[in-house]
């Protein structure tokens, strides 16, 4: 590697290591994840026309680890108006190969469905309707997974504790050594209970967060990635870039 590219790396890697003991930024961050998650600020965006619903730091995050790990199958739980499955479509499509993504959603409704199905990237999208915490669903998952060396796993469904854990028990174990399982809206542990008009069934001591603590206490093939956190800092996912390590 050139003597620049060494340098960069490493001012780079130092930059996002002082990110985590910058108290004015981290108070910036927690102030804006906040009020943002408050205003919604996430339904604002959208990808080659579908709306995408995720903070765009998150999805640049989830871009250059699609380009690290180049799967060959990416399973994502949770597929509302199909922004995410469009939009890593497009990155698997500009790698080339044989990869596509494989959405999951108890309720995949008609409009979502047929705007995705005539999608130009529906070329590496496969979905399936039914609840991703059944065993039916999740052997057909596996069955699909049975010969990709490459997986990524995306879980962005229901957001309850019991719903996470029960999703990390079936589908982490597809993880690929070295690849990611990202546990989605982790932030809700962090927001105040009332942040939402109209109310959630998940809340803080009922969230991803807490599904990650508990299903980290028993997999320690898994670590939380706090170089992703600390570098991106405005994210919905914070604790929940999950790296496996063996």
């Amino acid at each position: 590697m050139h003597e620049e590219i060494k340098k960069f790396n490493q001012e780079k890697k130092e930059l996002i290591a002082s990110n985590a003991i910058n108290e004015k930024l981290q108070k910036a961050k927690e102030y804006f994840n906040i009020e943002s998650n408050k205003a919604k600020y996430s339904y604002n965006f959208s990808w080659m026309g579908r709306p995408i619903i995720a903070y765009p730091q998150d999805m640049l995050a989830m871009q250059e680890i699609i380009w690290e790990i180049k799967p060959d199958l990416i399973i994502e739980a949770g597929i509302a108006h199909g922004g995410s499955l469009v939009y890593y479509a497009s990155l698997l499509e500009l790698i080339g190969g044989e990869g596509f993504v494989l959405g999951l959603d108890i309720d995949i409704r008609k409009h979502n469905r047929d705007l995705i199905e005539t999608h130009p990237m529906i070329k590496r999208i496969k979905m399936i309707e039914g609840d991703s915490t059944s065993m039916e669903v999740a052997n057909q998952v596996y069955e699909i997974a049975k010969n990709k060396k490459h997986i990524l796993v995306c879980l962005d469904s229901n957001h309850t504790h019991d719903h996470v854990l029960r999703e990390l028990k079936l589908y982490a174990p597809l993880t690929s050594v070295g690849s990611y399982c990202v546990v989605f809206d982790t932030i809700v542990e962090e927001l105040p209970a009332d942040y939402m008009p109209g109310g959630r069934s998940w809340n803080p001591g009922n969230s991803p967060k807490t599904a990650v603590i508990e299903f980290l206490k028993n997999n320690n093939n898994f670590e939380i990635d706090k170089m992703i956190d600390n570098k991106i800092l405005i994210s919905v996912a914070p604790d929940g870039y999950l790296k496996r390590l063996f």
